[in-house]
C-alpha cells in the first residue's frame, strides 16, 4: 500500500483534521480540568456540591477528552521530526491558534480573578481558568520554540500577535487608572473617598491589574522574545497598525475630545459645566498613554526597512486626513441644522464645536505628514506606498460619496412623495450630505494627485523600481542576523527554509542531502550563515520571490523565480 508522499493533498488533509481535533480536545480537557481547579479552590463548598450535571461534565471533559488529547498530541509530537511534518502550514497554523486562545484566556481570566480581588471578592473560578489555561499557554510555547520540532514556517506569528495583544491590554488599563485618577482631580478629591467599594482609588487599582497583565504579557514578547527586531513583514503589520496607528488614534482622539470640552465650557453655555467636562479625565489619559505608545513605536518604526517609514508616515496621513474630513463633514451639517432650526442652536452648537475640534486635531497632522506643498520627486512619485495610499483614499471616498448621495436622494424624493412630514428637508438631508460634500472633497484632491504623480511619470521616464517581495532563505544555522540584514538591504518579507543539517556526501548532486546512517554520529549543528554575504548576493536581483540557497560550504546562490 503507497504513503501519501510529503506535501500531497492527502497529507495535507490529513494534518488539517488531526490538528483541528487536537486543537478541539485540548480546548475540552483545559475547560474539564478548570472546572474541577475551581471545586477544589473555592473553599464555601464540597467538592461534589453545586449540581451534579456539571461535575460529570467537568469529569467527562477530563478524563475523556484528556486522554484522547494525549495519544493524540504523542502521535502527532512524533511525527514532528520528519522535516514536511515540521514545515507544515497546518503545524504552525494550530500553534498559533491555540497559543493565541490560551493567551488571551488566560491573561482575561487572571486579571479579572486579581481584579476581583482588589475589590474584596473571591474568584476561585477564573483563576482556576486563567491557572489551567496559563499552562496550556507554555506548553504550546515550548513547543514553538523547540529546537528540533518547532514550526519552520509562520514561527514568529504567535510572538507578534502576543506583544501586539499585551500593548493593546496594557494601554487600556493605562488609560482606565489614569482617566480614574484625572477624574478625580478634576471633580475634586473632596467629593469622593480614597477607599471604598466605589472610590476612585479602588477603580485605579482593578485598572492598574489590567495594566500590569498585559505590560507583562508584552515586555514577555517584546523584549525577552526579541519581537521588535523580527524582520518579518507581519511583524511590521503590527508595529505599524497597533503600535504607530493604534498609539496615535488614542492620542488625537484624546486631544480632540479635551478641545472638544474646553470650546464648550467658552462657547456653549446650554449645559452645565459637571456634564460637559465629565468625558474630560478620560481624554486627557487617552492623550498621555497614546501618545507614549506613538512616540516609542515611531521611532522603532524609523529603524526598519525604508518600506515601513513610509507605512508609518501615511497611516499617519490617513488618521489625520479621516479626522479633517469628518470634522468638514460633520461643520456642514451643523452649518445645515442652523439654517433650518435657527431657535434651535444649543444642539447645532455643540455639533459645529465638535466638527471644528476634528478639524484643529486632523488637519495639521494630515498636512505635516502628506505635506501637499511638496512637489514629489520622480522617485517618490512611483514609490508603491504613496500609490497605493492614493487609490485606497480616493476609492474609498469614491464609495462612500456614491452611498451618500443615494441616501440624499432617497431623502429627497422622500420629501416629496410625502411632503406633510414633520420633518423639514434640510433636516433630512444634512447629515449624509455634509458626509458627501466631505468625501467629494477628499476624493477630488487625492485623484488630482494621483493624476498629477502619473503625468510626472510619464514626463520624466521613470519606472516604479522593481524591488523584490519575498526572499526564501534555504539555510541552516541561526539566521537571524542574516534575515534582519536581508529585510533591511531589500525590504522584502524573509522566510527561512531550514536546510539538513546531515551536509553533503561524495558523489551527490550539488545540495543534495544526505540521510545519515542509522548508527552515525549526530551531526554537529553549523553555524549561520554570512549576513553580508547573503546580502551581496542579492545585488542587482529584482524579482518577486528570490530563492536564496546557503551551502554546502561558502555557496550563496539567488535564483530568481518565475511568476
Amino acid at each position: 500500500m503507497s504513503t501519501p508522499t510529503p506535501g500531497s493533498a492527502q497529507g495535507t488533509v490529513r494534518r488539517l483534521i488531526v490538528f483541528v481535533l487536537l486543537f478541539a480536545l485540548v480546548a475540552i480537557t483545559a475547560i474539564g480540568l478548570g472546572g474541577l481547579l475551581e471545586r477544589m479552590l473555592d473553599v464555601d463548598r464540597a467538592l461534589a456540591s453545586g449540581g451534579a450535571d456539571d461535575l460529570a461534565l467537568q469529569l467527562a471533559f477530563t478524563l475523556i477528552g484528556g486522554p484522547l488529547a494525549a495519544l493524540l498530541w504523542w502521535a502527532s509530537w512524533r511525527r514532528m521530526a520528519d522535516p514536511a511534518e515540521r514545515g507544515s502550514i497546518a503545524w504552525s497554523l494550530y500553534l498559533t491558534a491555540m497559543g493565541t486562545v490560551s493567551l488571551v484566556v488566560a491573561t482575561m481570566s487572571i486579571a479579572g480573578g486579581l481584579a476581583d480581588l482588589v475589590e474584596g471578592r473571591w474568584n476561585p473560578g477564573a483563576l482556576a481558568i486563567g491557572l489551567v489555561w496559563a499552562l496550556v499557554w507554555l506548553w504550546h510555547r515550548w513547543m514553538l520554540r523547540h529546537p528540533a520540532k518547532g514550526p519552520t514556517r509562520l514561527a514568529t506569528v504567535p510572538l507578534v500577535i502576543g506583544a501586539a495583544y499585551g500593548l493593546v491590554v496594557g494601554a487600556r488599563g493605562a488609560i482606565a487608572a489614569l482617566a480614574a485618577v484625572f477624574d478625580a482631580a478634576i471633580r475634586g478629591a473632596s467629593e469622593t473617598v480614597l477607599v471604598g467599594r466605589d472610590s476612585w482609588g479602588r477603580t485605579a487599582l482593578v485598572a492598574l491589574v489590567w495594566t500590569a497583565v498585559g505590560a507583562l504579557v508584552w515586555w514577555w514578547h517584546w523584549v525577552r522574545d526579541d519581537v521588535r527586531r523580527i524582520p518579518s513583514g507581519f511583524a511590521a503589520v503590527a508595529l505599524v497598525v497597533v503600535g504607530v496607528l493604534g498609539g496615535a488614534a488614542a492620542m488625537l482622539g484624546g486631544i480632540g475630545t479635551a478641545l472638544f470640552v474646553g470650546l464648550r465650557l467658552a462657547f456653549d453655555p446650554s449645559e452645565p459645566a459637571e456634564a460637559v467636562i465629565a468625558p474630560l479625565g478620560t481624554a486627557v489619559a487617552a492623550a498621555a498613554v497614546g501618545a507614549i505608545v506613538w512616540i516609542v513605536h515611531s521611532r522603532i518604526a524609523r529603524t526598519h526597512s525604508d518600506g515601513t517609514r513610509r507605512a508609518a508616515v501615511l497611516v499617519m496621513s490617513g488618521l489625520g486626513l479621516v479626522a479633517a474630513a469628518s470634522g468638514i463633514g460633520v461643520v456642514v451639517n451643523a452649518l445645515l441644522a442652523e439654517l433650518a432650526s435657527p431657535l434651535a442652536s444649543s444642539g447645532s452648537r455643540a455639533l459645529l464645536l465638535g466638527g471644528i475640534s476634528a478639524i484643529v486635531v486632523g488637519g495639521p497632522i494630515w498636512w505635516l505628514n502628506w505635506r501637499p506643498t511638496h512637489r514629489p520627486e520622480p522617485a517618490e512619485a512611483v514609490e508603491v506606498g504613496r500609490r497605493i495610499y492614493l487609490i485606497a483614499v480616493f476609492g474609498a471616498s469614491a464609495v462612500v460619496a456614491l452611498i451618500t448621495l443615494l441616501v440624499v436622494a432617497y431623502r429627497i424624493f422622500e420629501f416629496v412623495l410625502d411632503p406633510v412630514a414633520s420633518a423639514a428637508l434640510i433636516d433630512r438631508i444634512r447629515a449624509p450630505l455634509g458626509l458627501l460634500v466631505a468625501t467629494a472633497l477628499v476624493f477630488a484632491y487625492h485623484f488630482a494627485v494621483w493624476r498629477q504623480d502619473r503625468a510626472l511619470i510619464a514626463e520624466t521616464g521613470v519606472a516604479p523600481v522593481r524591488r523584490i517581495g519575498r526572499v526564501v532563505l534555504v539555510a541552516a544555522g541561526d539566521t537571524d542576523a542574516a534575515e534582519r540584514a536581508i529585510a533591511e538591504a531589500t525590504g522584502a518579507n524573509v522566510v527561512v527554509w531550514r536546510r539538513s543539517e546531515a551536509g553533503v556526501g561524495a558523489g551527490v548532486g550539488a545540495g543534495a542531502p544526505v540521510v545519515a546512517e542509522p548508527d552515525a554520529e549526530p551531526p554537529v549543528p553549523e553555524a549561520g550563515p554570512d549576513a553580508a554575504a547573503l546580502v551581496a548576493a542579492l545585488e542587482g536581483v529584482s524579482a518577486r520571490r528570490v530563492l536564496l540557497l546557503v551551502g554546502p560550504g561558502d555557496r550563496v546562490e539567488a535564483v530568481p523565480l518565475a511568476e
